[in-house]
């Protein structure tokens, strides 16, 4: 690797019709290539797709309940949560409240934390239950898989 003033790497750069790149202007002395800038920027637009295409995408599924659901139709909800958690989704929980049945808020908590209770083998409550305007809401994201 060569080490040039400024004006000499310019001069460089313009005899091989190529353009001077700044790499990493933090270094001391800053870092830079003699390379096609429109290719330059090709291949860190390639770099940013990669990366973007590598990340992992976080998929919310949502299961409603009402303040008087039922245990049959818990435990049904439940295996749906089960299922979801275990293909790596987070889970939003809510108990919706219709009309007058804002009353039972009490009832709507404790089907939650009934809920969070089932799951944690499956999953961590990532955000206690809430009451957010009609709707009490809880998140429980999955627990990280072991991979062998």
């Amino acid at each position: 690797m060569d080490v040039y003033p400024i004006s000499q790497a310019l001069q460089l750069a313009k005899d091989q019709n190529l353009d001077l790149v700044e790499i990493s202007p933090k270094a001391d002395p800053p870092v830079c290539k003699i390379i096609d800038y429109s290719k330059f920027k090709y291949e860190q637009k390639k770099k940013q797709k990669e990366i973007k295409a590598k990340a992992q995408k976080t998929v919310i599924k949502e299961i409603r309940f009402g303040p008087n659901t039922e245990e049959h139709d818990f435990n049904f909800k439940l295996k749906h949560a089960i299922s979801f958690l275990e293909e790596g989704s987070k889970v939003k929980a809510y108990v919706h409240f219709v009309g007058r049945t804002i009353v039972f808020k009490e009832r709507g908590e404790i089907l939650l934390l009934k809920f969070a209770q089932a799951l944690e083998e499956y999953g961590k409550v990532e955000q206690l239950p809430k009451l957010e305007g009609k709707r009490m809401i809880m998140f429980v994201a999955p627990k990280p898989s072991k991979k062998k």
